[in-house]
């Protein structure tokens, strides 16, 4: 039976207090569900009843997490008309506003660090374009729907770079991830009247996709000691660690945490 004071409380058949955190009946939208985190976002929020929606670019990659009840499309979040659409799709889909989205979709765009004079305009615009312009876009599509039910989750994916110098030494991606901060804060402010919250996960070093396993390699041994010995906990943490702030923060757990940034790192 619920506890009518808080709805992500229940008893148990012995009386005892245990915690359920669903979300049955809630629209949820997450970009970059190909792997990696997005994937296990998906997934997670899937299994926790929630009706999910999942776009990429790559057919292979959604049609594994399609696997676990996702509904999956091939969006090209760098077009803002294509990107809006796609929550337009979701909202007709459903006949209401998305309950929370999670702006996922990011990373380096294949980029390696090179030094600043050698960086082409085109490279700095990529990064920016897939990272902070990409939520920009979902987030201002979704708002209008959020604002008229006069409620909604939004949970931008940032980094550690986001709040200090990126171990990628790639420029762009550094500042890139600031500005996802930089927008959660000031969404906060705005969407807050509205019974909005929107905060910020900022994962530490994982080897959850390509990109990152291929930094891992290029660290050699002795670098990845090093890494996993600057963590309070001497390990790496998973994907399943980010999905986990990211259900936390969609929760009602969460319904009075508004414009924060919660690092998942294991203790650097």
């Amino acid at each position: 039976m619920s506890d009518p004071l808080n709805p992500v409380v229940a008893r148990s058949n012995s009386g005892a207090r245990e915690m359920q955190i669903r979300f049955d009946g809630k629209t949820v939208v997450v970009s970059g569900a190909g792997h990696g985190f997005g994937r296990c976002i998906a997934e997670t929020f899937a299994g926790l009843g929630a009706r999910v929606f999942g776009c990429d670019l790559v057919a292979a990659e959604l049609a594994e997490t399609a696997k676990a009840g996702v509904s999956t499309e091939l969006v090209d979040l760098t077009d803002r008309a294509v990107a809006a659409a796609w929550i337009d799709r979701v909202e007709q889909a459903t006949g209401g506003a998305v309950d929370v989205l999670v702006n996922n979709a990011g990373g380096v765009a294949g980029q390696e660090m090179r030094p600043i004079e050698q960086v082409p305009d085109s490279d700095w615009d990529q990064i920016f374009a897939v990272n902070i312009g990409a939520a920009f876009t979902l987030s201002r599509a979704a708002a209008a729907g959020m604002k008229r039910a006069r409620a909604g989750r939004i949970v931008n994916i940032s980094s550690g770079a986001g709040l200090a110098a990126s171990l990628t030494g790639i420029q762009a991606y550094c500042s890139a991830k600031h500005a996802v901060v930089g927008l959660t804060r000031q969404l906060a402010l705005e969407l807050g009247p509205f019974g909005i919250t929107v905060n910020s996960v900022a994962p530490g070093f994982m080897r959850s996709n390509p990109a990152s396993e291929k930094q891992w390699e290029g660290y050699g041994e002795d670098g990845q000691k090093a890494l996993i010995e600057r963590i309070a906990m001497r390990r790496l943490g998973t994907a399943q660690d980010i999905a986990n702030a990211v259900v936390f923060f969609a929760s009602d757990l969460a319904g009075f945490v508004n414009g924060q940034v919660l690092a998942v790192d294991g203790g650097k």
